[in-house]
Parts: C-alpha cells; structure tokens; sequence
C-alpha cells in the first residue's frame, strides 16, 4: 500500500474508532441517567458527544476526499 492510499486509510479507520468510543460513552451515559437521573456528570458527557457529532460531517467529507484523491 503507496503512502498515498496508507493515510486517508489510517483517517478512516481513526474515525471509525472515535465513532466506536462515542457509542460505548453515550451508552454509558444512558447507563448512568438510568440509574441516578441527569447529573453533572451526565451532561458533561452529553455536551462532549454533541462536539463530536458536530464535526462528524467534516471528518467525513474530508476523510471522503482522501479517499477519492
């Protein structure tokens, strides 16, 4: 694999994990809700995966980009 095909690679398979990581963390969040109602805590975590999901339609132009170049 050229260099030129390994980095948009590489992107694509971060992104895939970062999208991993932001479902097992919302769920953990579910989790927590579930048991003790919205907390700080809870909030927190819902703030953060909003940020993510605020930037996923770049990461994935971008990385669609990469991909196609």
């Amino acid at each position: 694999m050229s260099t030129n095909n390994l980095i948009p690679s590489i992107i694509f398979k971060l992104n895939e994990n970062q999208l991993a990581i932001a479902e097992a963390v919302e769920e953990l969040s579910n989790r927590i809700e579930q048991l003790h109602g919205p907390a700080d805590g809870s909030i927190k975590i819902r703030n953060a995966l909003a940020k993510l999901d605020d930037n996923l339609e770049f990461i994935t132009r971008g990385v669609a980009k990469l991909m196609n170049d």
